[in-house]
């Protein structure tokens, strides 16, 4: 029987969907304008299942991007994600953004000698990280870090590949360290859910509709606009 998931990740400033067969993309839409993720996400998966002639009874789960990520970007995407499984009693999957991004970056090319870090932006010099080696084992689970200088002095005999929004901001900071390269090309999708959404179907590690919530990884703090002064 054939495994349709559709896939949603809106925790990075990119809107994506994709639709994959049995852990095999077959379409996808990325969109990387400003504000997409409340007016777009309906809209693009309406038109994702109708290019692809696929209905919405014919979806076995729905999987999303858990985060860490943009505390409005994965309410959202959640939010979508779970008001489609109640409606249609198919299952959730949920899967750690900077898992999807070590996948999605090593796709193409792996060495199995470097040690490879996703991470995604939070402010000033902070990000949200985790540490993966050529193998695919996680050397270091998620987090958040403030970099400096020395945060990857315990791999200085290693190679390190820094890639992810959280990534480019430290070019700097980190140019004169010669095993560390920071690739600012990366662009991420939920195409990257992919192959980690099938294997948790296939093994039915589903999420309870109830109670799951995005992994925000730090509380949301809002700021209040300051006032103008004359």
């Amino acid at each position: 029987m054939s495994t349709y998931i559709l896939q949603i990740d809106t925790a990075t400033e990119v809107c994506s969907i994709s639709l994959s067969l049995d852990g095999q993309v077959i379409d996808q839409i990325d969109a990387a304008e400003p504000n997409l993720h409340a007016t777009k996400l309906t809209l693009f998966i309406d038109e994702l299942l109708q290019r692809t002639n696929i209905t919405y009874a014919q979806l076995a789960a729905v999987a999303v991007s858990k985060g860490p990520g943009s505390y409005t970007g994965l309410r959202i995407g959640v939010s979508t994600a779970k008001g489609l499984c109640y409606a249609l009693d198919i299952p959730l999957l949920a899967i750690n953004t900077l898992e999807s991004m070590y996948r999605g970056f090593t796709k193409s090319s792996i060495q199995s000698e470097v040690i490879y870090v996703p991470m995604l932006d939070a402010r000033r010099m902070e990000v949200y990280m985790m540490v993966f080696n050529g193998q695919g084992k996680v050397v270091e689970e998620t987090k958040a870090e403030i970099i400096d200088a020395d945060t990857f002095s315990d791999y200085s005999n290693y190679q390190l590949r820094l890639f992810g929004s959280g990534a480019a901001k430290l070019k700097d900071l980190l140019s004169d360290q010669a095993n560390i390269a920071i690739d600012t090309t990366y662009k991420h999708s939920s195409a990257y859910l992919s192959a980690a959404a099938f294997e948790k179907y296939t093994n039915q590690e589903f999420e309870d509709l109830i109670y799951f919530e995005p992994y925000y990884l730090k509380e949301f703090i809002a700021t209040t606009p300051k006032a103008n002064k004359l």
